[in-house]
């Protein structure tokens, strides 16, 4: 822990860094590859909509010590239809059978009560007609539809409309990755999934805007200086935030794997399955759209700006100039650390002119 607070740290000072905005066509091209396939997903085995979206009947036996896949056959034998059974914590069952009206309601229910040797009365029967179902889908359309009307004008007017448009795909791509593997999984659709997608919306918006906040904060008078174009302090945000980000993450995911891996798993708690998913591949998704998407792609946008096109010139430029400084005072170190041979030339022994070493070795001394 203390080297994830010390890693932590480093990032937030900067002394430490990875490059997410300037690897963003990676991480566009993965999101693209993910939400092809949940789109394939989506029409290819489309979603397992429960009975509260399309209408049929819900059986509740008493405890008893039929299994979960004989109640699936008993189940299927009466209606001539797939049903699903899950296993409740009093011992007893949960079946549920899509599409039927009252007559045939208690047809199956007899015929249940036949094969788990209990008396007809004891199963409980109840009815969702197909108005209430579409009642439930349009009310969630409703709601998502306002949560993003409402998001986009938040952040329009506390940030700007640039990062509007970056959380409103961001969050689009949460919610298509979320339910292309409710579909691909195969998990029933149920109200809980909808209140599912809705709270880890707000998980998803949260991280994106602790970013926004931190990238408005350091980017107040950017064409002021012509250290760092917008990417790179948009860059600084991302790193500044990770570890935060990643926490909250965690600590989200942690209790949300708990209900579906040991509720839905091993406790056989079916009922949970559909809300502990949607919450897990959402929570996931949020923090790596919040990261990888949403941030990027303001970049993108913001350096289309007329100013933010100037500033990168004369960031670069600077840039250049210091390159050019450093190589040229690389050059001189080199150049000082090579033996001169003209100062060599000078330091040597001299040679003594031949007219001065004329009229020695006579007594006189003197020239002739």
């Amino acid at each position: 822990m203390s080297k994830l607070r010390g890693l932590g740290a480093r990032l937030h000072r900067g002394e430490i860094s990875y490059d997410f905005v300037g690897h963003r066509k990676i991480w566009y091209g993965v999101s693209i590859l993910i939400t092809v396939a949940a789109v394939l997903g989506l029409a290819v085995r489309g979603l397992n909509m429960g009975i509260d979206f399309q209408g049929g009947a819900v059986f509740t036996t008493p405890k008893t010590s039929v299994s979960v896949t004989q109640a699936e056959t008993y189940a299927k034998d009466a209606a001539h239809h797939d049903a699903v059974v899950q296993k409740l914590g009093t011992g007893g069952l949960r079946i549920q059978i899509a599409g039927m009206d009252t007559k045939k309601s208690d047809e199956i229910k007899n015929a249940l009560a036949k094969d788990f040797k209990l008396d007809p009365e004891k199963i409980n029967a109840d009815l969702v007609g197909p108005s209430w179902g579409d009642q439930i889908a349009n009310k969630a359309w409703e709601g998502l539809g306002i949560f993003m009307v409402l998001v986009v004008i938040y952040l329009a007017i506390a940030f700007e409309w640039r990062m509007a448009i970056a959380a409103l795909v961001a969050l689009i791509h949460d919610i298509t990755i979320t339910t292309g593997i409710y579909a691909l999984v195969g998990f029933e659709v149920t109200p809980g999934t909808v209140i599912g997608l809705l709270t880890i919306l707000g998980y998803s918006l949260y991280d994106t805007v602790v970013v926004f906040d931190s990238l408005k904060e350091q980017t107040k008078d950017i064409t002021k200086q012509t250290r760092s174009t917008y990417s790179d302090i948009a860059n600084q945000s991302i790193n500044g935030t990770l570890v935060r980000s990643i926490n909250t993450t965690v600590v989200a995911l942690l209790p949300v794997a708990g209900l579906l891996f040991i509720g839905g798993g091993f406790l056989g708690a079916g009922t949970l399955n559909d809300i502990s998913l949607s919450l897990f591949v959402g929570l996931a998704a949020g923090a790596y759209s919040s990261i990888f998407i949403a941030t990027p792609l303001v970049a993108d946008l913001k350096e289309r700006e007329p100013q933010m096109k100037a500033l990168r010139k004369r960031v670069l430029a600077k840039r250049g100039q210091a390159a050019a400084g450093e190589g040229l005072a690389e050059t001189r170190s080199v150049a000082s650390d090579e033996p001169d041979d003209a100062a060599a030339a000078v330091v040597g022994p001299r040679s003594q002119p031949a007219s001065r070493n004329r009229g020695r070795g006579r007594p006189s001394g003197k020239r002739r």
